[in-house]
């Protein structure tokens, strides 16, 4: 099948040639001479200067104003996750059915989601779309699908003035956060991931500011990453976040020494700053405990302080760039579990707000956009489980015959079959989970179509505090689009140019020197990993 790719995707910059005649012989005087010897070396190291920093990575001049931009990420979130959760939070609280999110209220377009190889992309190339404003395969981090390395916005950026940084509720090194961070063949080449996240890449560390899960591919095998008996991962023996402290990055990876950021709102932060607050994923927010992990509000309040502090004290920067993900959204997809799925939902819409309210307050020219990079689970909400409409009694049972059923989950009309069918699953611990969750969902009337992603089109939600950024904004991202256009739109509004970024780094080397048969018997995992989540 023919593909066909945007020109100002992948096209690399043309630069323009100057014509001049050869002017006629004639007799010049000592004292021009040295002018124009003058005028010549002038003109040289001028041209050397730009050789060496190409125009759009220049600082600004200080006329021109300074720009933010929060760039959110709800990982496989799709339109049903949002009405399910907006049903929830009004049965919950109480609230009249006209009540809405706050993302509800910056609807402004859709994104169409597929990867070059795959009507469904996976979460590695949906990002890679938005870093690099180019379609790639599923599994790519920060590479187009000839494995060669794309420069991304927060790259560009960063070479351009900008501070920069990415907060998740997932692993840090996770393929979201790894695609605007690192060039790497697959998602699951985490422990180098984490190498290029620290700096450890021709163009150096771009990263200001790292705030996530993941503690453990920064660790050793057979160390300890936290105090909880956790052991590190990496199988080079390194120990990453001894090393960031060595070389001046400023570390955090619990909750004491979180809250000293949280109660300044990130003033005391210096920049370079890690933060890791789990040794793989932070919890569900269901299953979160705040007096252990921080939400992705209380993170997204502390990076925006210090990165607002760090650009208002360097007359040199040009704002800040910062991702930030509701990454554990897709994990409840993934499970059919709509209980995690609408805490994960509101959890990222307490972040927006947040957000929003920073924005508004702010006298520097921001923009937030909101986009997912998929939908996971194929929700449906409301589904038919009767061949009627039936009426909705409440009943209520004096007993419990079961502590999970009717205790935890509250589900008094189980059936000697579902009974059955979990006794039977005593061994498969992620069997019983799904049976739980389906048996949930059914007396919801939610309905999954698959445990893995669907092409199903996906919500952008904006906002811009100034009246001619948002004309912008409409102009650029209404209506429906490719989720490369989200890229492009990210890369002209800071005026950043990633054909350069790419130029850097076209040629360099970007994977690890692995043994060549692990790195099949890698390949393959993942791809029958992947496979088995789509089908």
């Amino acid at each position: 099948m023919m593909t066909h790719t945007l020109p100002s995707e992948q096209t690399r910059l043309v630069p323009g040639s100057d014509s001049s005649s050869r002017p006629k012989k004639r007799r010049i005087s000592k004292r021009s001479k040295i002018i124009v010897s003058t005028v010549v070396c002038i003109g040289l190291l001028l041209i050397l200067v730009q050789l060496a920093f190409p125009s759009s990575f220049a600082l600004r001049s200080a006329s021109h104003k300074k720009k933010n931009v929060i760039f959110f990420v709800t990982d496989g979130m799709g339109p049903a996750s949002l009405s399910m959760a907006r049903s929830f939070n009004q049965h919950v609280n109480d609230l009249p059915i006209d009540d809405i999110l706050t993302l509800d209220e910056h609807f402004i377009g859709s994104s169409r989601t597929r990867s070059s190889d795959s009507l469904v992309t996976d979460s590695a190339a949906g990002a890679t779309a938005f870093a690099c404003a180019l379609k790639s395969y599923n599994g790519a981090i920060g590479v187009d699908p000839h494995h060669r390395p794309c420069g991304t916005v927060l790259e560009a950026a960063k070479l351009a003035g900008y501070l920069t940084g990415l907060v998740v509720t997932t692993r840090i090194t996770d393929a979201t956060p790894a695609s605007f961070s690192s060039h790497v063949d697959y998602r699951w080449q985490e422990d180098l991931i984490a190498t290029h996240q620290l700096g450890e890449y021709p163009l150096g560390r771009v990263v200001d500011l790292l705030m996530g899960g993941g503690r453990s591919h920064f660790y050793p095998q057979g160390e300890k990453a936290s105090p909880y008996g956790h052991h590190g991962a990496r199988k080079d023996g390194r120990d990453l976040i001894d090393e960031a402290q060595s070389n001046g990055w400023q570390y955090v990876g619990d909750r004491k020494n979180f809250d000293s950021l949280l109660k300044s709102h990130g003033e005391n932060v210096t920049l370079p700053f890690l933060g890791l607050f789990a040794d793989n994923d932070i919890p569900f927010e269901i299953d979160r405990d705040e007096k252990e992990y921080p939400s992705l509000k209380e993170q997204v309040k502390v990076a925006l302080g210090a990165l607002e502090k760090a650009s208002n004290e360097d007359k040199d920067s040009n704002g800040f760039f910062l991702m930030v993900e509701g990454s554990r959204i897709d994990h409840a997809g993934h499970q059919n579990d709509p209980a995690s799925q609408v805490r994960e939902v509101l959890a990222f819409d307490e972040a927006f707000q947040y957000v929003l309210e920073f924005a508004e307050n702010s006298d520097t020219e921001t923009v937030l956009v909101s986009t997912s990079d998929h939908e996971t689970g194929g929700l449906v909400t409301s589904r038919q489980v009767t061949a009627s409409y039936p009426q909705y009694v409440c009943k209520i049972k004096n007993f419990i015959k079961h502590e999970i059923l009717e205790k935890d989950l509250g589900i008094y009309d189980y059936t000697d079959s579902d009974l059955e069918t979990l006794i039977h699953l005593d061994d498969n611990a992620n069997a019983i989970q799904d049976k739980l969750n389906d048996m949930v969902s059914f007396r919801a009337q939610i309905g999954w179509t698959t445990h893995g992603h669907s092409a199903v089109d996906v919500n952008i939600y904006a906002y811009a505090n100034k009246k001619a950024t948002w004309s912008y904004v409409l102009n650029n991202l209404q209506g429906n689009h490719e989720n490369t256009e989200v890229g492009q739109f990210l890369e002209n509004f800071l005026e950043l140019n990633l054909s350069e970024v790419t130029d850097l780094i076209r040629d360099t080397k970007h994977t690890s020197d692995f043994d060549a048969t692990e790195i099949a018997s890698e390949v393959q995992h993942y791809d029958e990993y992947y496979h088995e989540l789509t089908n």
